[in-house]
């Protein structure tokens, strides 16, 4: 059970690194007409930079899939559960938390939620493929904390 949390937990965390290069080099980069609708004020429900997470689960379904049905490759499906639960915690974070697509009361008190949120927030500020800075999703350098003083 241990190589299986093990896998689980260790493919979550290498899902940040994977997601920034991903961010950083596809869609800033030759994805780019897919990731500008993130990238652009509109009024609509679905844009299509969610084309992404259709590719994105698509390959976990398939990875837990495999790892499910096929003995020999039984690592996969704890992997693909990985990516599974980093994509929860994005979807949460990023699309219900960040950009309110779906409304709840929410007000950042945590320096690590105000942290990571600032640094979202600063991508943001570029409306354009180059130029951007901050391309993670659940992790932020500490250089985007408030630096306010507290009274």
């Amino acid at each position: 059970m241990l190589i299986k949390l093990i896998l689980l937990f260790g493919t979550f965390i290498l899902m940040e690194g994977t997601a920034w290069f991903t961010h950083k080099y596809i869609m800033h980069g030759f994805m780019w007409r897919w990731h500008r609708s993130h990238h652009v004020h509109h009024n609509e429900v679905l844009e299509k930079n969610d084309l992404f997470a259709v590719v994105f689960s698509t390959v976990s379904i398939a990875t837990i899939a495999l790892g499910n049905f096929n003995p020999d490759f039984w690592y996969l499906f704890w992997i693909g559960l990985g990516v599974t639960l980093y994509g929860i915690f994005y979807f949460i974070f990023h699309d219900v938390i960040v950009h309110r697509r779906i409304k709840i009361k929410f007000v950042a008190k945590h320096p690590y939620m105000k942290r990571i949120m600032k640094a979202h927030y600063i991508h943001h500020k570029v409306h354009e493929r180059e130029g951007a800075e901050a391309f993670g999703f659940l992790y932020a350098p500490k250089k985007y904390e408030d630096t306010k003083v507290k009274s």
